[in-house]
């Protein structure tokens, strides 16, 4: 099937176009304020690079770092109330503790606490307190809220008290759009709050962002599927971004792992992907990225939904390298990211950057290396074994064990690396490496999970497992799989000894095909 993978990153826009595992065509094109402008562009010149015509096409999939972008600049975001079903209960520790203090305000300290829940097995903490959730959306429609996280306790256990209470709401308020945790996080109340709380203020630019994307397929006159990454590797129809805009968090790196698994052949390896201001390191399993097993920070917010096992560092193509009075070499955080092309030495600019390391040690052949013949060898060197340095160290920290392991190196910084890496069994830069993010966005599945806290004895075990696996495999198809190429990526039982009564979490993730793709 004819498709083409695009991700759209802080700097530049990729695109490339697939036919089954064969790469035809691929472009790299400067990202854009609009989104929409530098989509078009990337797909057209990618489209030129394979000699079709979009009218080929079958399908395409988007990758995309605007809600990470939005979160961390803090803007962008809407006003949240924040309505925690849990009286009387929980109320030691109220929502937004342990925020950024910047981040707050933003989206308002908006906090709505009624009874409500269930317990850890599922049965009712308190009856929902219907009467006070009549006021509650009275109260929002008063201050002009439009969003709310809705949040009760052991939701993903029994998700009935945040249903109920959401028919409520929209009964009284039918402009409010609701995120509904037990659809995003694990059992933690204060991570999983918080994940709800983060995407529904994301929510209304989820809107936009899917405006213009579709506006982009009408400019390349494409009237073919169209899929969002997100980031376990997988795909989500438009519909769905603009319920889980935080699903796509870190889509871009790990759309990239998944095109270091292809392109490399290695299902196993470890990846780092260099773009222009960080480098990204995680774990490829079984051809996914490593889900990170604990809790993850997200613009200084403790969240428990899913997200891919990274290590960032800052170290990209345009990171500044400055030499200190003492003589050692210091590599960024900062960078001059999409101004590469305008402010490195190579480039006619004044910034002295790593590429322009890369260029005067003869690594790449971008530019003008007139322009950095200058530079003292003294200074070439220490400079590349800082890098080298930093990348290793970030590469010793990620690993499980001390034991060497192959490395895919991918990103368009890829020129700052040699080929000899401790801690690697072997270093390899496959063709197109600078591209493999747009590959992983176009080779995407479709993926379906079950994830809920179960008691069962020994003798129920197996049919409690059978069970999982097939909600599992459902909820693939629900999204788009073809059932027939759907199978079980994992299967995870984590015994939770220090709950009443015991119980076991249970969490299994199926993996399918597009069904457009499987009928071909």
């Amino acid at each position: 099937m004819l498709r083409v993978g695009v991700d759209v990153g802080g700097t530049n826009t990729d695109a490339a176009v697939m036919d089954g595992p064969r790469l035809l065509g691929a472009c790299k094109s400067p990202t854009t304020p609009d989104v929409t402008s530098g989509i078009v562009a990337a797909v057209q010149a990618a489209l030129a690079a394979a000699r079709l015509p979009a009218s080929a096409l079958r399908a395409v999939m988007i990758g995309t770092t605007h809600f990470t972008n939005a979160l961390v600049e803090r803007r962008r975001l809407a006003p949240v109330a924040v309505i925690r079903l849990a009286l009387p209960a929980t109320t030691g520790v109220l929502p937004f503790a342990d925020w950024p203090s910047d981040l707050t305000p933003a989206i308002g300290n908006h906090v709505y606490l009624v009874g409500g829940g269930h317990e850890y097995d599922g049965r009712v903490l308190t009856p929902l307190d219907e009467a006070e959730l009549v006021k509650v959306a009275h109260d929002m429609k008063r201050r002009g809220l439009t969003q709310a996280a809705l949040v009760g306790v052991f939701a993903p256990v029994n998700p009935a008290a945040e249903l109920r209470a959401a028919e409520i709401l929209r009964q009284e308020h039918p402009e409010v759009q609701l995120s509904l945790s037990h659809r995003l996080g694990g059992i933690g109340l204060l991570e999983r709050e918080n994940a709800a709380i983060l995407n529904a203020a994301l929510m209304p630019e989820a809107a936009r962002v899917t405006a213009a994307l579709e506006q982009a397929m009408q400019r390349l006159g494409l009237q073919v599927p169209l899929f969002i990454s997100q980031n376990d590797g997988t795909l989500m129809a438009p519909r769905e971004i603009g319920q889980y805009p935080v699903l796509t968090f870190a889509s871009g790196p790990t759309n990239s792992m998944r095109g270091a698994a292809f392109l490399s052949g290695l299902p196993d390896a470890l990846v780092v992907d260099i773009g222009g201001t960080t480098s990204d390191v995680g774990v490829l399993a079984k051809g996914f990225p490593r889900q990170a097993g604990m809790a993850v920070r997200l613009a200084g917010v403790r969240t428990n939904f899913r997200m891919p096992d990274l290590l960032a560092i800052g170290l990209g193509g345009g990171s500044l390298v400055r030499q200190q009075p003492d003589g050692t070499v210091t590599i960024g955080p900062d960078s001059v990211g999409y101004r590469l092309t305008e402010e490195a030495l190579v480039f006619g600019g004044s910034t002295l950057t790593t590429t322009d390391i890369a260029v005067a040690a003869g690594m790449a052949d971008i530019g003008d290396r007139a322009r950095v013949a200058h530079l003292s060898a003294s200074l070439v060197a220490r400079s590349l074994l800082r890098m080298r340095t930093m990348l290793e160290a970030a590469i010793d920290r990620v690993k499980t064990s001390a034991d060497p392991v192959p490395v895919v190196l991918v990103g368009g910084g890829v020129i700052l690396v040699g080929d000899q890496l401790a801690g690697a069994s072997q270093v390899i830069r496959p063709e197109q490496a600078g591209c493999a993010n747009a590959i992983g966005a176009s080779i995407a599945q479709v993926s379906g999970e079950f994830d809920s806290i179960l008691s069962y004895s020994e003798s129920q075990r197996a049919k409690a497992l059978d069970d999982a696996r097939a909600a599992a495999v459902d909820r693939a198809v629900a999204a788009g799989a073809a059932r027939e190429s759907v199978s079980i990526y994992s299967v995870d039982e984590v015994p939770m000894a220090y709950l009443p009564g015991g119980g076991t979490r249970v969490h299994v993730k199926a993996i399918g095909d597009l069904a457009l793709e499987a009928a071909e």
